[in-house]
């Protein structure tokens, strides 16, 4: 009967530590193809907020309820989830630089269906395909990973992220000035222009890159459990980063009944609120150097540690706006900070299957976000702001106190053999 190990290999085959060839070598202009990476990241995850603000426009354009548009936010999610689970393991199979560009062109068709609709209907089909094609994001990133030198990968990561998190960040404010000049339509048609560029000027400076998996679909995605299986860092790093963001998620799924009940902002002053979020953006390639420098280990726990922290102060310091403010900033720079330093050692991992290794992880981010959500909000009616910080700070210390086991435990197996980074 063969054994973990050899199903493994049969499973997902095994590649040299350099991974799979990048055609030409590392590209001369790294810099350049960096900030272009680092844009098409943000444009691309931008795509699935650009409805949210313009929901009471919706509603009056296609003759229906409030209630019945809200769904728009959900398939669009449902759509991204599906994506990330089914089409983010293909940058394991296919070329990577022509799969990027064909999931553009078809996001920029969906983004233009859906400024085109005239029913609800197609608005919804329109908006579970810019779901499921904008984790191209997520395939950007194990992608630049190919492309960087292990010495500087951290830092490329960090900017990656940077970029990802600035398209979350603007997307809500930039769908709704734009749509305030040119109405809601307006947004989605630019976008889709932007796409067509953003596929266009990838497909021109990055170099191609052919996985070496050549075992199909249903074994590729078969081999997905065989890394959960025989990777334990992977695990760690998936199951620390689920509930980070599920603390993470409890906060901003609660904050704005919070600011609207008790200190009366409306929601324009609930929307500047969250560019708080910027600080996330700003500590990205702080904590991507901190990963090159091999300090990650403990970075990481100082990220945990920070971001329950944050979620006591917000809990505490309820009566104050800066003190909420205050505990955003923390808590987005422990996340951001964790998402970073835990990405730059799973890609370390399995060069041959960084693809499948992200989907895993931010799978589980996911999964982890959208339970903290709805937990979140299950407490927010009993308990209040106290009740979803409560649990923030609770699930996210918990992250921490995981972190300090596996810590010890790769510190006690250090004095036989070097230690895995946790």
């Amino acid at each position: 009967m063969p054994n973990r190990s050899s199903q493994a290999a049969q499973a997902a085959p095994t590649q040299p530590p350099s991974g799979p060839p990048v055609t030409g070598g590392p590209p001369s202009g790294l810099g350049a193809i960096t900030f272009v990476l680092a844009a098409a990241c943000g444009l691309a995850v931008a795509n699935i907020y650009f409805a949210q603000p313009l929901l009471d426009l919706l509603a009056r354009s296609f003759g229906t309820s409030d209630g019945a548009v809200t769904v728009v936010v959900t398939v669009t999610q449902i759509g991204y989830a599906a994506g990330l689970f089914l089409l983010l393991p293909l940058g394991d199979l296919f070329e990577n630089r022509k799969l990027t560009a064909i999931m553009l062109v078809v996001t920029a068709a969906a983004l233009a269906l859906a400024g085109s609709a005239t029913g609800l209907g197609v608005f919804l089909v329109a908006s579970v395909v810019i779901g499921v094609t904008s984790v191209v994001a997520q395939i950007l990133i194990p992608f630049a990973a190919h492309l960087t030198p292990e010495a500087s990968r951290g830092r490329v990561m960090g900017r990656l992220n940077s970029g990802l998190l600035l398209g979350v960040l603007l997307a809500r404010t930039l769908s709704s000035l734009v749509a305030a000049a040119w109405g809601w339509r307006a947004i989605f048609f630019l976008s889709s222009g932007l796409m067509l560029v953003t596929a266009f000027a990838l497909f021109r400076l990055l170099p191609a890159r052919a996985p070496d998996h050549r075992a199909g679909y249903a074994r590729l995605m078969t081999s997905i459990v065989a890394l959960i299986r025989d990777e334990p860092v992977l695990r760690q790093r998936s199951l620390r980063q689920a509930l980070v963001f599920a603390g993470f998620s409890a906060y901003w799924t609660s904050i704005a009944y919070e600011l609207s009940a008790h200190h009366g902002f409306n929601q324009a002053e609930i929307g500047l609120f969250a560019l708080v979020g910027a600080a996330g953006v700003t500590v990205a390639p702080i904590a991507g150097r901190l990963a090159d420098r091999g300090t990650d280990r403990y970075a990481t726990g100082a990220a945990l540690l920070l971001a329950a922290i944050a979620l006591v102060v917000a809990g505490l310091g309820a009566s104050r706006v800066v003190l909420l403010g205050l505990a955003a900033v923390l808590l987005d720079v422990g996340m951001t900070s964790n998402q970073i330093l835990s990405q730059r050692q799973i890609y370390r991992l399995r060069p041959d299957a960084r693809a499948r290794l992200n989907t895993v992880y931010m799978g589980s981010a996911f999964l982890g976000g959208a339970a903290g959500s709805a937990i979140a909000g299950a407490l927010q009616g009993p308990y209040g702001w106290t009740g979803a910080t409560v649990f923030g700070a609770a699930i996210v210390f918990a992250a921490f106190l995981l972190w300090a086991w596996t810590s010890c435990r790769g510190r006690a197996s250090s004095r036989a053999t070097p230690a895995q980074p946790r």
